[in-house]
């Protein structure tokens, strides 16, 4: 079942959610806006010739509050958001509609799992012909809260536990 904007600024105000730093405009009725925060890793693609699922994809940390994406080139962002998810609960993040129409695909992991703390991971893909802006600050995505019918014996505690900023894949 989604959670309600009721219901999210309910267990933010209670200190059940953490969401640092909130910004109760940023709750809409069935999700909460989350901002881009600074900092972008962006491939290597000149120091490989392929890549396979076993590969670590070589980034560059790119420094500051805007960068550029070229045509057809993906990148890697964050939340300005902190999340603490409690156990009896879980998130699902989306791309704003606005900027996908824009033609950049703003996409996560998709699940963030019971327990999970940090800042999340975005990945950017510009699908258009020309040049895309991003600025930090600016809504990017949307998490939806679900809960679950019980809270799960193992809380997540994987290798992205307690990211902090852009983080590449470990």
């Amino acid at each position: 079942m989604n959670l309600c904007d009721r219901t999210i600024k309910n267990l933010i105000k209670t200190g059940e959610l953490v969401i640092k730093p909130y910004k109760e405009e940023n709750v809409q009725p069935s999700s909460i806006d989350l901002r881009l925060g600074e900092g972008f890793l962006v491939p290597d693609y000149h120091s490989v010739e392929k890549i396979t699922l076993d590969d670590n994809l070589i980034l560059r940390k790119y420094e500051g509050d805007k960068i550029i994406i070229p045509p057809k080139h993906f990148i890697l962002g964050t939340t300005l958001e902190y999340l603490e998810i409690p156990g009896k609960l879980y998130g699902s993040l989306e791309g704003k509609s606005t900027i996908g129409r824009k033609g950049l695909f703003v996409y996560t992991a998709g699940h963030v799992n019971s327990g999970f703390k940090g800042n999340l991971t975005l990945e950017f893909f510009n699908a258009g012909d020309i040049m895309f802006e991003l600025k930090s600050g600016i809504e990017i995505c949307q998490l939806i809260l679900n809960y679950l019918d019980d809270i799960p014996d193992n809380l997540y505690n994987g290798r992205y536990q307690c990211q902090s900023g852009v983080t590449g894949n470990k």
